[in-house]
């Protein structure tokens, strides 16, 4: 036996044995962590060195307990420790004398103890004796069995515990040949690995798809390969390696992919981009070379990885060295599909929506070829994808596609698809109300029935008594039954009391025995009616309750209510109120919600800019027949607040396109190249959304004069970048462009030439016609707020005080008049009295609100108004547009 400097070691390794012995396995190192952390003359001894001791005192308690220990293995058996215990050494040659106790211990016969042994480590062998496993003593990684003597305190009896321990894995380095060889030898079975990418057989053909008719078109180009790699070889050239998908969130990408794979009929190796990220230094890209490797084996198939930009980001802007190394796995696999024997019918096809995060070097030819824009789908393509979503509904007959996809603009795939969903649920929420109607209807018949019958039976009941006339009046039952219906409830014990009295007592006397069985019999089938019919005219006190009995309800709905179960055109309307476009959640193009309504005054303007941009998207044949091709610019300029926003939102809204709003500072960016960017970005998301407007707001921040920008940096490649978007190598078909100013002087005048910003409209003070027009927008003509019959909007717009108000200051003056009425109602405090705007609110308003542009401003304005405006029909002090 071992020598120990701390004698209180083994009584506490066995202590612990004795509270774990509902464990399966004994871990060395669990074992000396719980002991270092438990006594605290332990904690800074050296944890390898402590480990080794703890193995020789658990090897001293295993053989007090009357059981051999085993042999551990060969790296825990000569370990190297440093402690004062480490005074046994074993043998140098360790291999030798493993074999040679191996071989003693196999001649041995097993001696079993008188009591049984119980095997904890299997559920199986509760009544078998545990036999003793041989090891070759080199393994770091088996589980070596021991046998223990545990004894119970609650019996006093004596159970053999069989456990296994589990040897620590040492720390330091094996300077030994022979040891390192051992390990080789005696490694453990490997883990079956976790499969990266799954193998799919996807039912999704190009007849599950709508809308996307030119990408399919192109797509088929791209796959003839799959299925006949002979023409390529033929003419002796690479097949395309594959192709990336890029467009918003919910546009069909992944859909797409599985298409593919179902139209070509070959599998899909599907795999999520970030799956292929490992903690460990080299395990991605071993991952990547495997998934490669299992397109290579599958082939023919369609490799895809979704979200591919998560793994391949511009290298030159990657901040760890293990992203660098990943985009380069990637394109030497990619590289070398042309070398595999199989590699021309592998098809892999990568999915994002940051295209321009992707490192260039992966969109070079050789590797994706080809770009596929999943873009927005315009009014065509969504009727096509409503028509694939409600292909298997029930829809009734003269439902119309068109309608709703109009009233869809930005709506992508999925936003279709949540929109289906939604008047699906709608529809079920109407056949639920219908029967709730009709279940009232039922209660009210039932109620009347009953009432009836009860009267009958007391008419009949009338006749058979000598002293009673026949024509008596209804009886409490009658009344009660009448109440019930006019207060929808009553109390059980009390309609009892009224069924009792029906009869004089003297009557009753007189009755025979047949007569009163009789009475009593029909008396009891009366208040069961009585009670039946309250119980259906009492309806549920609240909305959940009614739910809930249509759950525990087993069978709501018969044969006949389902087959006239259809969705109706009112069901899709309430499911638009609820289904919010993922444009506008990601910060897409939508449509504004302000109308012509909200618009006062401004009926010239609203003509010219229904000719730029409304007439485009509804005339769309005739403008290509007359050779216009590239939209308008309009560029809105006048003093602030005189509806220079308001009027590019009703428009947008008018023609159903749809809308993005630019502030002008917001892209300006601090760092260079990130304005540039925004704006590139910007005119690329209109084009994927086209029909689109375009809407800059504060145009003179973003597109300055040149030559006053002294530095000539920033804000100088901003305008560039801006002048090449707008009239550039690439066309802008179908995108807009409204921009709004108050300081038009100050821009750069290569933005307003012809084919950019070309129409110029000046929107300047309303006169007093204007300001009554837009006063009656504002009120919604007087009604909202509630005016009082002294109000005259017109001689308030025409008044002195008003004079120089923009729409803005006229917005405030009526905000301002409310708020004084509601004070006056405050103060007053009687819940009675009307709240409306009177004159006298305001004339109190008008003394508060000043006009926001000065006379100083005004002129200065009037003189733009000269420069910068078109002649309009019907406007005499309005000259021609004139630069000076």
């Amino acid at each position: 036996m071992p020598y120990f400097v701390d004698s209180t070691l083994v009584p506490r390794v066995q202590k612990y044995l004795e509270s774990h012995v509902d464990q399966t396995y004994v871990d060395i190192v669990a074992m000396a962590d719980y002991l270092q952390r438990t006594y605290r003359e332990y904690n800074k001894r050296k944890r390898s060195a402590f480990r080794s001791s703890v193995k020789k005192a658990y090897s001293v308690v295993l053989q007090s307990y009357g059981m051999r220990q085993q042999t551990f293995s060969s790296e825990g058996s000569s370990e190297e420790g440093s402690g004062p215990e480490n005074e046994v050494r074993s043998n140098e040659n360790v291999l030798n004398n493993q074999l040679n106790e191996m071989y003693q211990r196999s001649k041995q016969p097993n001696k079993m103890e008188d009591s049984e042994l119980i095997d904890i480590s299997s559920e199986d062998s509760n009544d078998v004796p545990s036999e003793e496993k041989t090891t070759n003593g080199a393994s770091t990684s088996q589980k070596l069995p021991y046998s223990m003597f545990h004894r119970e305190k609650n019996n006093g009896l004596e159970n053999n515990v069989d456990f296994e321990i589990v040897p620590e894995q040492s720390g330091f380095n094996n300077q030994r040949g022979k040891k390192r060889k051992l390990e080789s030898q005696s490694k453990s079975l490997p883990k079956k690995k976790k499969s990266i990418a799954t193998l799919q057989e996807p039912s999704v053909t190009f007849s599950d798809i709508g809308g996307l008719s030119k990408v399919l078109e192109e797509v088929c180009k791209m796959l003839i390969h799959v299925r006949h790699p002979e023409i390529y070889r033929q003419l002796g050239i690479s097949p395309p390696r594959g192709f990336l998908l890029h467009g918003p969130p919910g546009s069909g990408k992944t859909l797409l992919a599985n298409a593919i794979a179902g139209e070509l009929g070959v599998p899909l190796l599907k795999v999520a981009a970030p799956e292929l990220v490992a903690g460990v230094s080299g395990e991605s890209e071993e991952r990547i070379r495997e998934l490669f490797e299992r397109a290579w084996f599958t082939a023919p198939c369609v490799l895809f990885i979704d979200e591919i930009d998560a793994i391949t980001p511009n290298r030159q802007n990657a901040q760890k060295e293990m992203e660098r190394r990943i985009v380069a796995q990637l394109l030497s696999c990619m590289d070398d599909l042309g070398q595999a024997e199989t590699g021309d019918r592998v098809l892999v096809i990568g999915a994002t929506n940051r295209p321009d995060a992707i490192d260039p070097a992966l969109r070079r030819a050789g590797r994706f070829d080809r770009e596929v824009c999943l873009g927005i789908p315009d009014c065509k393509a969504r009727v096509e994808i409503l028509k694939v979503l409600t292909a298997k509904l029930k829809l009734e007959n003269n439902f119309n596609y068109e309608t709703i996809a109009s009233y869809t603009p930005g709506f992508v795939g999925a936003d279709l698809m949540a929109l289906t969903r939604e008047a699906a649920m709608a529809a079920v929420n109407r056949v639920f109300n219908d029967i709730k109607e009709k279940r009232k209807l039922e209660r009210a018949l039932a109620l009347q029935k009953a009432t009836q019958e009860l009267l009958e039976k007391e008419k009949i009941l009338a006749k058979q008594k000598d002293n009673q006339p026949t024509d008596a009046e209804p009886s409490e039952k009658a009344k009660l039954l009448t109440n019930n219906e006019e207060e929808n409830g009553s109390n059980k014990d009390e309609s009892n009391d009224a069924i009792v009295v029906i009869d004089d007592d003297e009557k009753q006397e007189d009755k025979s025995p047949n007569n009163e069985q009789k009475e009593k019999k029909i008396t009891e089938e009366e208040t069961k009616m009585l009670q039946k019919a309250i119980e259906l005219l009492t309806p549920p006190q609240t909305y959940l309750q009614e739910m809930m009995l249509w759950l525990h309800e087993k069978a709501p709905l018969s044969t006949e209510q389902l087959k006239e179960l259809s969705m109706t055109m009112e069901d899709f309307a309430k499911a638009l109120k609820s289904v919010q476009p993922s444009a506008k959640r990601e910060g897409f193009a939508t449509v504004p919600d302000v109308t012509w309504d909200d618009v006062g005054s401004l009926r010239s303007i609203r003509e010219e800019l229904q000719m730029a941009i409304l007439a485009p998207v509804r005339h769309e044949v005739q403008f290509k027949a007359l050779g216009i091709t590239v939209p308008t610019g309009v560029l809105l300029c006048g003093p602030p607040g005189c509806g220079k926003t308001l009027l590019a939102k009703a428009i947008a809204n008018e023609a159903g396109i749809n809308f993005i709003s630019v502030k002008g500072p917001e892209l300006l960016n601090m760092y260079v190249g990130e304005s540039e960017k925004a704006v590139r970005l910007c005119f690329e998301r209109a084009r994927n959304s086209a029909p689109c407007v375009i809407f800059f707001d504060e145009l003179d921040a973003l597109c300055p004069k040149r030559s006053d920008t002294g530095d000539g940096g920033p804000t100088m490649r901003v305008v560039n970048q801006l002048l090449t978007e707008m009239d550039g190598i690439e066309d802008r078909k179908g995108v807009f462009l409204l921009a709004a100013s108050n300081r038009p002087d100050i821009i750069d005048p290569a933005v307003l030439r012809p084919g950019r910003l070309d129409k110029i409209l000046y929107i300047g003070i309303p006169t007093a016609e204007d300001r009554v027009d837009i006063l009656r927008t504002i009120t919604k003509n007087g009604t909202k707020p509630q005016m009082s019959p002294d109000v005259d909007l017109e001689i308030i717009g025409k008044s002195e005080p008003c004079e120089g108000y923009t729409g803005a200051d006229l917005a405030a003056l009526v905000r301002e008049a409310s708020v004084e009425a509601l004070k006056e109602f405050m103060v007053h405090n009687d819940p009675q009295r009307p709240l409306v705007v009177s004159t006298d609110h305001f004339t109190r308003a008008v003394a508060k609100i000043r006009p926001s542009i000065s006379e100083k401003d005004q002129k200065h304005y009037e003189r733009l108004k000269k420069v910068y405006s078109v002649r309009i029909p019907g406007e005499q002090e309005v000259e021609e547009m004139e630069y000076s």
